[in-house]
């Protein structure tokens, strides 16, 4: 499909080949495969030889969170009339390829309810690999800070907002569609850098302040690159980032999505303090080498699991075929 001109500016067009697309690809003589999940890779088709493990970065939010996704994109009014039903017929579909997957790993436990509540299946959390070693405290600075793409569902709106009230420094990194508003709406305390290098972020949040981590994400990567710089977070609640912070010990959350609360969290940490060195022990937890260890862990485990499976089950019909075979005799 990346060869279909322009796709990647049309994808709503093309939704309904996507479970059409992954059905067609052929995994005959594989012992395993381990698919990437956000959207639709879930439902290849695997011989029943075959174990299929999925890493699950979440079930589809525009198929299960569908009132949300159109209120955020900001869908026009045909398309807010012809993707509901579309978007059922892909949700029904969904839960249904999401029963050929073999074993699931989630990358938070926001992630693993999911599975649970959308598919029915159980999960191991595996957390993301963070390259934990990029990042180092600097020399503590005035500013808080913010890294990434400027888009609705990361709510840098509220940022912008509540910075605003404040009217202490704040600066953005990372560039969006949204820019263009948030730098109409932002006062003069409120700074963007547009796109930037890894090791110009690393730098900027190793002499942040605070990291702010506005939005609701399936995991969130960057308040682990946050502790791994010795700097504090004031996340949303909710999500991931119930993972990736501990309250009171590598930063604050707020709990509800509006400027007011945020601005609330950061007046409460400008009395709070936090041990650079502690932050940086826990950013440890989700180091590369630890997901490699977990991952390589789980997918030995289940194919540990498959074979013994297999091998009950060859043994289940051996002596169901031997009892047919005797009640016949019996008989004759």
């Amino acid at each position: 499909m990346d060869r279909i001109p322009r796709i990647h500016q049309h994808h709503q067009a093309a939704l309904p080949l996507y479970p059409f697309v992954w059905e067609q690809f052929d995994f005959s003589g594989f012992d395993l495969v381990l698919s990437n999940k956000s959207g639709f890779c879930h439902g290849i088709i695997t011989p029943p030889e075959t174990l299929h493990l999925c890493y699950c970065l979440t079930p589809t939010r525009y198929l299960w969170n569908t009132d949300s996704y159109l209120a955020r994109e900001n869908v026009g009014r045909l398309r807010r009339t012809l993707l509901p039903p579309l978007l059922t017929a892909l949700r029904l579909w969904d839960h249904a390829a999401a029963q050929r997957v073999d074993g699931y790993a989630a990358i938070s436990r926001a992630v693993q309810d999911r599975i649970e509540n959308f598919y029915q299946q159980e999960s191991t959390i595996i957390y993301p690999p963070v390259a934990t070693e990029r990042f180092a405290a600097g020399e503590r600075e005035a500013f808080f800070f913010i890294v990434s793409r400027l888009i609705p569902y990361k709510r840098i709106d509220l940022a912008v907002a509540a910075f605003n009230q404040l009217g202490l420094p704040l600066v953005i990194a990372g560039e969006g569609r949204d820019r263009a508003a948030l730098e109409a709406a932002a006062g003069p305390n409120v700074r963007f850098l547009g796109k930037v290098s890894d090791d110009e972020v690393a730098d900027w949040m190793g002499r942040a302040r605070a990291f702010i981590f506005p939005g609701e994400e399936d995991f969130g990567i960057t308040p682990v690159e946050a502790a791994a710089a010795g700097t504090p977070v004031i996340a949303f609640g909710r999500g991931g980032a119930r993972d990736t912070v501990i309250e009171g010990e590598t930063g604050l959350f707020f709990d509800e999505p509006t400027a007011d609360s945020l601005a609330d969290a950061v007046r409460r940490f400008e009395s709070s303090s936090f041990d650079r060195v502690q932050m940086q022990r826990h950013a440890q937890r989700f180091d590369t080498a630890q997901f490699k260890a977990q991952i390589t862990a789980w997918v030995e485990a289940q194919v540990t699991e498959n074979k013994q499976r297999r091998t009950q089950n060859s043994s289940a019909s051996f002596a169901a075929l031997n009892s047919e075979q005797d009640s016949s005799a019996d008989r004759a």
